[in-house]
């Protein structure tokens, strides 16, 4: 089913500090460049509304944040939330997160990788289009150094599995530990909208973190 449009932004509200386009970072990006403090960085790939991205960020103000949405104006409207508060630990990037992990991104830079309920593309024909392939799950674990963690979220068992096989096969990832769900305190207490949507209709969500081990990556960086 395709996601209904943002609501229609302020036309006022600035969005210059919070918003880049994928196609204007330089190659390779150096994650820091984005932020006006050091601090460990965690990426979000496929930010959608921005609920988490924005609730991270305001909850850890010792990390900085970076989300990538490949839509338009998803984008946009994880940027204005961002924008409204002054946040200066989250930015939006607007393009393929798959390519920025891929391409853009040198070694060991992250601390951390959050992909949560990416599009299952579930005719066969358009799986090479998944986020979690084999080919992103080996430059996850280029980009994070020993003991970053890769989270993965899915509302898809089959997808979930298929990952958990893909992260496996890399060699670069430890066991996955299972994530316990937790009860929501408020309406808007959840990871992302997806999770308060899927949960709310009584669906199950798999969960998984994946350690970074101490084994070197051989894949480089997409030139």
């Amino acid at each position: 089913m395709p996601r209904r449009p943002p609501k229609k932004l302020d036309p006022a509200l600035d969005l210059s500090a919070h918003l880049v386009a994928l196609a204007d970072l330089p190659v390779p990006l150096d994650p820091a460049s984005l932020f006006p403090t050091t601090a460990p960085i965690e990426l979000e790939v496929g930010s959608g509304k921005g609920l988490f991205l924005d609730t991270a960020s305001a909850a850890r103000p010792d990390h900085n944040f970076l989300g990538a949405e490949l839509a338009v104006g998803y984008a946009r409207l994880c940027a204005a939330r961002l924008a409204r508060r002054a946040a200066s630990n989250a930015r939006m990037i607007q393009g393929d997160a798959t390519w920025l992990v891929r391409g853009l991104l040198p070694d060991a830079c992250l601390a951390a990788i959050h992909v949560y309920f990416p599009d299952p593309w579930w005719k066969a024909r358009h799986r090479k289009r998944r986020v979690l392939s084999e080919t992103f799950l080996r430059h996850a674990g280029r980009v994070l150094p020993a003991g970053g963690a890769l989270h993965v979220w899915t509302d898809v068992e089959e997808y979930f599995l298929e990952s958990l096989d893909f992260t496996r096969a890399t060699g670069l990832f430890s066991e996955p530990a299972p994530i316990e769900p937790r009860t929501a305190e408020h309406d808007l207490d959840y990871h992302t909208h997806f999770e308060r949507r899927t949960r709310l209709a009584g669906a199950p969500v798999w969960r998984a973190v994946f350690v970074r081990n101490d084994h070197p990556a051989t894949v480089t960086r997409v030139t």
